[in-house]
């Protein structure tokens, strides 16, 4: 059975459900209805189509959802909820980009909802697709370094991807919850799926060290943003979004309708994230996680090691070698293109030797993981043993912990989750 999707929110990241419904998905359903705040953006997408879709502005979503089966959520973090809501109101499945919101009152509107609904929702962590990262869960659930007690997280994000937060709308708090929601959504959501547990306790301290207008290049000398600004082409920090022809078309030539640049200077007034972190979680099978999120790494990737009660697991993931920042992006997978990455993944018994497990690898972004993702959100998972698909209380955790991390670095205290992680404690 086909059904009929809607999209909410047509930047960069909606293209990878555009492609999906022309490509290798066609054959489950069709595209009915755009809604955004900015009509170039939509028009650029529906230019792709064979037939274009009705396009609409906020104020018409109600319209939007009697035309659909499934509302498909990629708009700026923070008004997720408003369209997440409205749509399993509505009865409707959504799919959700994650984070799937940004602060506890809209988590437990989306819960609400959820429960209340017919409809199914889906938030879209990609990560937990990625076969390196199933191969992880497989090797805890087998069980052979026995139970959990240590996890220790380090991801760092580079100055090409790290600071392309900080010259975007997510370098506003309100907007995108910060980069321990935005981003470490992903990371909190893994640790919750590798060990089968909710966080509890959340401990976290945080600063802006490198971005910023004190940050570590600003400067009086620095444009306001890269268009125009002479050091185009020779500064690293400065996004010539000119030479993307998909920045510019849903960017540079979308700003006279609602003023969005694109390419702030990371450096410019107005940043109201951090770029270090560093948070500890307790777990409640009593595992500990120590973890931390820099965004101005020379290179890009992660580690994490898992001390259990028998042995120890160690995964080494390098995304990306350092880049020119004006490479060409290919949005499907998050990365520039040409990369090159590497990744290493051991298990060490106790009194044993290592041993370096094998990953197989598929083809697409992610290592295959995009695709196995697009063939849940629109084929079904399955009978997934390994239980890949994230319902609404994963993407409520997941975001949770980054606003309880969040809260601890303001106030220095611990904070409290509830609920089995899907609520704050007072």
């Amino acid at each position: 059975m086909t059904r009929r999707y809607a999209i909410a929110g047509l930047g960069h990241r909606a293209q990878m459900y555009v492609d999906a419904l022309l490509g290798d998905w066609s054959d489950t359903g069709e595209l009915v209805a755009f809604i955004d705040t900015n009509q170039t953006r939509m028009d650029y997408h529906n230019a792709r189509l064979p037939s274009p879709v009705p396009t609409y502005g906020p104020e018409g979503l109600t319209e939007v959802l009697q035309q659909a089966d499934v509302l498909i959520v990629t708009s700026v973090d923070s008004t997720h909820a408003r369209y997440v809501v409205s749509a399993l109101n509505a009865g409707l499945d959504v799919v959700s980009e994650k984070p799937l919101t940004v602060d506890e009152e809209s988590c437990a509107r989306i819960a609400e909802a959820a429960e209340k609904s017919r409809g199914k929702l889906i938030v879209t962590f990609n990560y937990r697709y990625s076969p390196r990262n199933s191969a992880v869960r497989e090797l805890i659930a087998s069980g052979r370094i026995g139970d959990i007690t240590a996890v220790h997280f380090e991801w760092a994000l580079d100055t090409a991807h790290g600071a392309d937060y900080f010259r975007r709308w997510h370098r506003d708090r309100d907007s995108s919850g910060g980069l321990l929601v935005h981003k470490s959504t992903h990371h909190f959501d893994l640790v919750n799926w590798w060990l089968a547990s909710h966080p509890e306790l959340v401990f976290a301290q945080t600063a802006l060290r490198f971005y910023g207008a004190a940050g570590a290049g600003a400067s009086d000398e620095r444009p306001p943003r890269a268009k125009g600004a002479p050091g185009l082409g020779t500064d690293p920090f400065l996004l010539d979004a000119s030479a993307d022809p998909r920045l510019k078309a849903l960017y540079l030539d979308a700003e006279h309708e609602d003023g969005y640049v694109r390419d702030q200077d990371v450096f410019a007034p107005g940043v109201t994230i951090d770029d270090t972190m560093s948070v500890l979680v307790r777990y409640a099978n009593r595992a500990v996680l120590t973890y931390s999120l820099t965004a101005y790494s020379p290179f890009e990737g992660y580690r994490v090691a898992f001390t259990g009660t028998r042995g120890r697991i160690e995964l080494e993931v390098g995304e990306r070698a350092w880049t020119p920042l004006n490479a060409a992006i290919d949005p499907s997978a998050g990365l520039h293109a040409g990369d090159s990455s590497w990744e290493k993944l051991t298990v060490q018994e106790q009194w044993g030797k290592i041993e370096e497990v094998p990953i197989i690898r598929g083809s697409g972004g992610h290592g295959g993981g995009d695709k196995l993702l697009l063939d849940d959100v629109f084929r079904g998972p399955s009978g997934d043993p390994l239980a890949r698909q994230a319902g609404y209380r994963d993407g409520i955790r997941s975001v949770l912990t980054g606003v309880a991390a969040n809260r601890s670095a303001t106030s220095g205290q611990p904070v409290t989750l509830i609920n089995e992680g899907t609520s704050l404690s007072a």
